[in-house]
């Protein structure tokens, strides 16, 4: 078990990031807090300390980039691990992880981004193997979330025919940070839509489809965009032998985050979380056999935190699985990760195919 309670946040002031250091300190760890405005880290080391019950020893904090690898060096020293909150992905996530193999401590990200985590697994593999090291992509919502649910729905299967994730978001207004890596995904797709079929990434023109997804009660039968892919399609196959992976959306949903002139999240309680509601449905079939598994909560952003915060406190309490770039589900025990969510996460029993 580590005697060092250091866990350094990149992109602390970010609305995720806020998030994670919350949880930090609810569990006993003492964030380092890292980002590149010195005065939002001020602002935020002040507001920590102004609304918390109990006086907090000086909140360690960095000014660095991902474009400075002097300043990263320095921030994350002394650091027992490091969480990387700061989008686009696609930017932060290479100058960080190589930040985290310098300084020998597991590397975890919120990554949604679907190019940036299969960067992650093609360019970090072997060296983060080889090091004796821990980096675990998409540890949220988008890719930790479902990746945990459809190994514990698949139970002792290792390969299956097929995996489906339905995704039932009451709404979804999303951060900056959200709608800026939307846009650097765009980029890199040249516009075209992502679908995992036949073992691997392809990319197409196709419209998505419009279809019901039959949720449990009490949430109901919801239209759904299929074929909005998220980072399920990445984590997923990287452990269990499946050939299709399908996400879908809400179109409620769907609709908002296209909305030009969408909303962010506004919060409704001490804790900083919206006011939006979730459901994750996952269905993971072979053969004739079909397991199911839903959880349900509230706020995608605020429950990476505990995701991400649960991650980290495994690895370094010896509880990881597997060296070098592995998804949650591959890393960790996943029912045993589930039950630990219980105050953020409500987890059903394994439903019937509707």
């Amino acid at each position: 078990m580590t005697t060092n309670l250091n866990v350094a946040v990149f992109g602390a002031y970010g609305h995720t990031g806020r998030f994670v250091v919350a949880e930090l300190l609810d569990r006993g760890y003492a964030p380092v807090l890292i980002g590149r405005d010195p005065a939002k880290l001020s602002a935020l080391a002040a507001s920590l300390s102004s609304s918390s019950s109990a006086a907090l020893p000086g909140l360690e904090s960095h000014q660095a980039s991902a474009d400075d690898p002097a300043a990263l060096d320095w921030a994350l020293a002394g650091a027992a691990a490091v969480i990387n909150c700061a989008g686009p992905f696609a930017s932060t996530t290479a100058p960080v992880v190589e930040a985290a193999l310098r300084a020998g401590i597991p590397y975890v990200d919120v990554a949604a981004e679907i190019e940036a985590n299969v960067d992650t697994f093609e360019h970090f593999a072997e060296r983060a193997r080889e090091a004796g090291t821990v980096v675990v992509p998409a540890m949220a919502f988008f890719g930790g979330l479902g990746d945990l649910l459809v190994t514990a729905a698949a139970g002792d299967w290792t390969a299956a025919d097929e995996v489906h994730v339905a995704y039932g978001l009451s709404s979804w207004h999303p951060t900056a940070g959200t709608l800026a890596a939307g846009t650097v995904s765009d980029g890199r797709r040249g516009g075209r839509g992502v679908r995992f079929t036949e073992g691997r990434l392809q990319y197409h023109d196709d419209a998505r489809p419009s279809l019901e997804w039959p949720f449990p009660e009490p949430l109901g039968p919801q239209q759904v965009i299929g074929e909005f892919t998220m980072a399920d399609v990445v984590t997923v196959p990287s452990h269990l032998a499946v050939p299709e992976v399908t996400t879908y959306m809400t179109a409620v949903a769907a609709a908002d985050l296209a909305a030009p002139d969408a909303a962010a999240p506004a919060a409704v309680d001490d804790r900083g979380r919206s006011a939006q509601t979730f459901v994750v449905d996952v269905v993971v079939r072979s053969g004739g056999a079909e397991r199911r598994l839903t959880a349900s909560g509230q706020d995608i952003y605020a429950i990476s935190a505990p995701l991400a915060v649960e991650a980290v406190d495994r690895i370094l309490t010896g509880r990881a699985r597997a060296t070098g770039v592995v998804s949650a589900g591959a890393a960790f025990d996943a029912p045993d990760f589930l039950r630990a969510l219980a105050p953020h996460l409500t987890v059903g029993q394994p439903l019937d195919a509707a």
